[in-house]
């Protein structure tokens, strides 16, 4: 874990408030993990908490969506500009776990932690996308690349299958899912999966203040008690959440 400055080697828009940022970061990374990410100007107190979405040698890159001050003032940042970077944090995928037939399943925005993944993976896994619509497709091409298949689904019916992705997953042909994605849709997966006697690992994402767990501000309730999504998590186990 590692807190430096960082220089910006892309921070591009990708999709209706939707950006990209590439940075330089030397260390090893998992699926999975994430930083948190702060301008150098002081304009918003606390870092952010943003998703590792790629990793290419010594570049580490983000998909994140404007949601607030913070995340607006990082979309502004140029090429050469630069940001303090703080981690890699969190416990990422177990990728021992992910063995046999695995399906990977994102949602909106929850696609961004995946990518690396499915890298990582090497096509191994299936991958089924859920998309309010074609208009809204975050870094589809790019995931494609590194899926066995690809399923995709969008709400409104004008890319792919229409509905929901949770509804088109064949959930008994796997034996291990993974989600990352709208809780609802989180929520969905673990019953799909309990129901068919399938593991299930969730990639949860939480308002966090100090990535370090201290604050306890992102803490997630499990059947061993509460527990932390910047430290314990972000991945857990789904038959483990309440």
């Amino acid at each position: 874990m590692k807190v430096l400055k960082s220089t910006v080697i892309e921070n591009k828009l990708v999709s209706n408030r939707v950006y990209k940022l590439s940075v330089n970061f030397e260390s090893a990374i998992k699926p999975g993990q994430f930083f948190m990410l702060k301008t150098l100007d002081n304009s918003f107190l606390l870092p952010r908490p943003i998703s590792v979405n790629d990793v290419n040698g010594s570049i580490v890159s983000f998909l994140y969506r404007i949601e607030g001050m913070g995340t607006k003032k990082i979309s502004s940042l140029r090429v050469k500009d630069e940001l303090q970077l703080f981690g890699p944090l969190g416990n990422g995928f177990d990728m021992n776990k992910l063995k046999g037939k695995v399906a990977i399943i994102g949602g909106g925005i929850g696609v961004a932690p995946l990518q690396y993944l499915l890298k990582v993976l090497e096509k191994k896994a299936d991958l089924y996308l859920g998309y309010r619509d074609s208009e809204n497709m975050y870094n589809y091409s790019e995931l494609k690349l590194y899926a066995n298949k690809t399923v995709t689904v969008t709400e409104d019916g004008s890319f792919g299958q229409k509905g929901f992705v949770t509804d088109y997953v064949p959930y008994d042909l796997y034996e291990v899912v993974v989600a990352c994605g709208p809780e609802i849709m989180m929520k969905k997966v673990i019953e799909h999966c309990k129901k068919n006697k399938v593991k299930c690992y969730i990639s949860l994402e939480r308002r966090m203040a100090c990535g370090m767990g201290v604050c306890l501000g992102c803490s997630v309730e499990t059947k061993s008690g509460n527990k932390r999504a910047c430290k314990e998590g972000p991945v857990f186990c789904g038959e483990e959440l309440i």
